[in-house]
């Protein structure tokens, strides 16, 4: 797919006739409110078989069609190149698709070893209804390759609106996670309404994976940590409890989110979490954590300090970086998920956690500030969609941070107030996916359904095969 920022005066029609699609089929991607109207700095997504590539230095164009496996001749016409030989450093180079031409008594299983694919996904690019009849002489688009990760959600609403939820994205998920089971001090848990979602990802094939936190909206739960953390058989017995929910109600996974627990309790976490993996393993059962964004052993601070990268990454599964919140809700506004900070925490992590038990955290909500901004003041939180909407509203442009890889406007309310939105697009959910590449990880977990993000589901396809357990 191709990522395309609109400039002033452009057109979806003009957009459309640049990259060979139509109007209507990028409308539908992205999900538009109006395909009429259109702010500059609005990232589109634009489902064609191709890649964008951005010249570095050195590069050369021979390189870069080596490395796509597509000819220096398609790469001149598609990018419509005056001068090969000279390639500007920054450039965005559109990568068009391989195509092959099926020979005489060739299988798609053939086809698919030969290009580095799967069956699956060259059946899904072509819309072949017939995997086994394919013609001699048929043209067939190879799908660019693709690293296999596992995806994780978070969903905070029960019942029938989190199964729906479940259900709407439920193919691009591995495990799906209702949050959460809260721990009390007697070592039970509270309830929450999570059948209807275990069974929406049963259906779409997803793990249903258990969540046990020690906070809430009301409380955080320091307290609350030490005194089961500090009784051996507090947590037996809290552990007796989650192995017979994960029975009953069919969960595979166990995800601990111990969180805001003392420096003190540091050895304490460390020992319930073997204590937990000594209990659900034998049973088959998998245990992850969900860790606050560290980029150092010294971190400082009470989200912090108990979190042990090297013996969780040890023990556990998997972990789940909590890579985002840079711009809370309550303070002032700036990127939510800025790529600049969870690079830092990448870099660290990497250094005492295998990358195959990295899960990158990954929010998909937008928030809206007033200015000038007030301590303890609360942003408004909504979707992209939304975010998109009001750009259009109030005609303001959209700016995008390339320290942060992350979108922003301001504007002007009815009542004259200024304001300040930081949101996610295209553009930044690919700098993520990149980011995922680059390091190798484990995969991406969301926080949290329900925000609708239509463009970022597509790119997630475009850019990897998501494992199914």
């Amino acid at each position: 797919m191709i990522i395309h920022v609109v400039s002033s005066g452009e057109t979806l029609s003009g957009i459309a006739r640049r990259y060979g699609s139509n109007v209507s089929q990028i409308a539908a991607a992205n999900e538009l409110p109006d395909p009429n109207r259109l702010t500059v700095g609005q990232a589109l997504v634009v489902p064609i078989a191709a890649r964008q590539h951005v010249v570095r230095s050195g590069e050369t164009l021979w390189q870069i069609a080596q490395r796509y496996g597509v000819s220096l001749d398609a790469l001149v016409r598609v990018n419509q190149l005056a001068n090969p030989n000279m390639l500007k450093i920054g450039t965005v180079l559109v990568i068009p698709a391989r195509i092959h031409t099926v020979q005489s008594g060739e299988t798609l299983w053939q086809i698919a070893q030969r290009y580095g694919t799967t069956v699956q996904e060259i059946v899904k690019l072509n819309r072949i209804q017939n995997p086994n009849l394919i013609q001699t002489g048929a043209e067939l688009t190879i799908p660019f390759p693709k690293p296999v990760i596992d995806v994780n959600a978070y969903t905070i609403n029960m019942g029938g609106t989190g199964a729906r939820e479940v259900r709407e994205v439920g193919r691009h998920l591995t495990y799906a996670s209702p949050f959460a089971y809260i721990m009390k001090a007697d070592g039970t848990l509270g309830s929450i309404n999570d059948t209807p979602i275990i069974q929406a990802a049963i259906e779409r094939h997803v793990v249903p994976m258990m969540c046990i936190t020690n906070f809430t909206a009301q409380n955080p739960g320091t307290t609350l940590a030490h005194t089961i953390l500090s009784n051996p058989a507090l947590q037996e017995r809290m552990l007796t409890n989650i192995i017979n929910i994960m029975n009953e109600k069919g969960y595979r996974l166990l995800n601990v989110d111990f969180e805001n627990v003392r420096q003190t309790d540091r050895e304490l976490y460390n020992q319930f979490l073997q204590r937990a993996v000594d209990r659900l393993h034998p049973l088959g059962y998998f245990v992850s954590t969900a860790l606050a964004p560290k980029t150092s052993s010294e971190q400082k601070g009470l989200l912090y300090e108990a979190h042990d990268y090297e013996a969780h990454g040890r023990m556990v599964d998997f972990v789940v970086l909590m890579t985002y919140e840079w711009g809370y809700r309550l303070g002032p506004p700036q990127a939510i998920s800025p790529l600049n900070q969870i690079r830092r925490v990448i870099d660290y992590a990497v250094t005492v956690i295998p990358r195959n038990k990295i899960m990158m955290g990954f929010q998909v909500y937008a928030r809206d500030w007033l200015l000038p901004h007030v301590q303890g003041q609360e942003a408004e939180t909504f979707d992209m969609q939304e975010a998109v909407r009001r750009a259009l509203r109030y005609g303001a442009a959209i700016q995008y941070n390339e320290r942060a890889q992350s979108p922003f406007f301001r504007y002007t309310d009815e009542q004259g107030r200024r304001h300040e939105v930081w949101f996610e697009d295209a553009r930044s959910a690919q700098a993520k996916f990149d980011l995922v590449k680059e390091y190798g990880l484990r995969g991406i977990s969301y926080w949290v359904l329900g925000y609708p993000f239509p463009q970022n589901w597509l790119l997630l396809e475009d850019n990897f095969i998501i494992r199914k357990m």
